[in-house]
């Protein structure tokens, strides 16, 4: 049983096995007692889960050993979701399509090695209180360098000439004919020519400020550019006001904006370079899709590659331009390169070891950026995930009062319908039983997950999944 049945209480009450946990500071004597909940849907004994105190990461995909490393041995295990001993603290994974069946009620985040998540349900895991982060730039420069490779596939026919010595080659005239048909696969170059950026990221202002390094000229266009992506830009790039602007007189595109599943009309990406932009093209333009396959419309495309000489480079299947001879299409292979790998896996690891062991939250999808200032050692760090809704975090820090907690610090940050709290507990050099205690702070009204960070990462995490306290 897994989220999809957190209805069925009657059965999932066999399954909730909680362990009391008592863990000290040797430095400073502080000595905290917290609940673990070890036993998840998926696991009615609970023997295998945490049992040993390490938090339990399991990866789908094959990711890098380099990430996989940052995991210390003595407080994580590390373990693929296939053949795992038991429930997951942590989930992650690269291009697996993430089902809410695999995602365990005793699972506190997860993070995908890479920029995007359209493969993990992002909007069920915020519901749920489950932050999903991702690796943004982490393969930009691979992806740049690409572009700038499918560039030269545009000019030149490279790719037909490849093809052509083969063939010629196995008849055995390669050397008799290459000179005479070597005219046939003719191009142009692009020193001194213009390449339009649509969407000016980590990966639009890098291929901008390498494509100028290479001679061409460079326009763009991004309605939401950040000052950190507008200080890589090249000084003398001009930026438009609209896609239209930007690839007018352009004879190189590269789009580097996000997919998202709606129409234009609808605020969404779905198709956005369609009829009515590519009527804008120069009819030799060369468009380079190294984003989505999805924002491209197909048979617009083919209706432009049809009419002229104009050409198109994509990283993704295409099932209406596949065998087109102006169409070169890649098997996605933008961020295939093993120092890609290495750093988004690093990246994923560093960001996922920062929640679970400090509350911190950054390059997270859905959850808001925070991060509170290094606590000292004589206090006890709270986390809790509520839904953004009025009145909660006056209840939450009532919860702290009644229970004669006095708050050291605090920030309470919101991003659309979810809030996150950190709040640092002042603590004394007695035992301090926070059982209770997060029972109440938990069963507020609003609040989806609480966690009390000290002793072994990922301890301390209790649930309110439908008004019951899961440990």
């Amino acid at each position: 049983m897994t989220l999809l049945s957190l209805q069925r209480s009657t059965v999932a009450k066999t399954l909730w096995n909680s362990r009391t946990r008592v863990f000290s500071s040797k430095s400073t004597g502080l000595s905290v007692d917290v609940e673990h909940f070890t036993a998840g849907w998926n696991n009615a004994g609970g023997d295998n889960a945490a049992a040993n105190g390490k938090c339990s990461v399991q990866t789908f995909n094959k990711i890098s050993p380099s990430g996989l490393s940052r995991f210390p041995e003595s407080y994580y295990k590390v373990e693929a979701a296939e053949s795992a001993s038991g429930p997951a603290n942590v989930l992650l994974l690269r291009s697996h399509k993430l089902q809410e069946s695999e995602v365990d009620v005793t699972v506190r985040a997860i993070a995908r090695c890479g920029a995007g998540t359209n493969n993990i349900p992002v909007a069920r895991m915020t519901q749920l209180g489950i932050p999903v982060f991702n690796t943004p730039g982490a393969n930009a420069n691979a992806v740049k360098e690409l572009i700038l490779c499918g560039m030269l596939l545009g000019s030149r026919r490279i790719v037909d000439g490849v093809n052509h010595m083969k063939s010629l080659g196995e008849k055995g005239l390669a050397r008799e004919r290459v000179e005479k048909d070597k005219a046939m696969f003719g191009g142009r170059e692009i020193h001194g020519k213009t390449l339009a950026v649509v969407g000016l990221g980590h990966i639009g202002s890098l291929t901008a400020r390498d494509a100028t390094a290479l001679g061409m000229k460079v326009t763009g266009y991004d309605p939401g550019l950040s000052v950190m992506s507008a200080l890589k830009l090249p000084r003398d790039m001009e930026l438009k006001d609209s896609i239209a602007s930007a690839v007018a007189n352009a004879d190189y595109i590269s789009i580097n904006i996000p997919y998202i599943k709606k129409s234009p009309q609808e605020g969404g990406t779905h198709g956005i370079i369609g009829k009515e932009v590519i009527s804008h093209f120069k009819k030799d333009a060369v468009l380079l899709n190294f984003a989505r396959g999805e924002l491209v419309d197909s048979h617009a495309m083919k209706a432009f590659l049809d009419a002229g000489d104009g050409r198109y480079v994509c990283d993704f299947p295409d099932d209406e331009l596949w065998n087109h001879p102006n169409a070169i299409l890649l098997p996605h292979l933008g961020a295939s390169t093993y120092e890609a790998e290495d750093e988004a896996a690093s990246m994923a690891a560093d960001t996922l070891r920062d929640y679970i062991e400090h509350g911190e939250i950054r390059n997270s999808v859905n959850f808001p950026t925070t991060a509170l200032e290094e606590r000292h050692d004589q206090v006890v760090r709270v986390t809790v995930v509520n839904e953004n809704l009025p009145g909660v975090l006056a209840k939450i820090t009532d919860v702290c009062a009644k229970a004669g907690m006095n708050i050291a610090q605090q920030i309470n940050q919101s991003k659309g319908d979810i809030a996150y709290n950190v709040i640092d507990l002042n603590a004394s050099n007695k035992p301090m039983d926070l059982k209770d205690f997060q029972r109440d702070m938990t069963m507020i009204e609003g609040v989806l997950s609480t966690r009390i960070i000290f002793g072994a990462p990922g301890v301390g995490f209790a649930r309110n999944v439908n008004g019951q306290y899961v440990v």
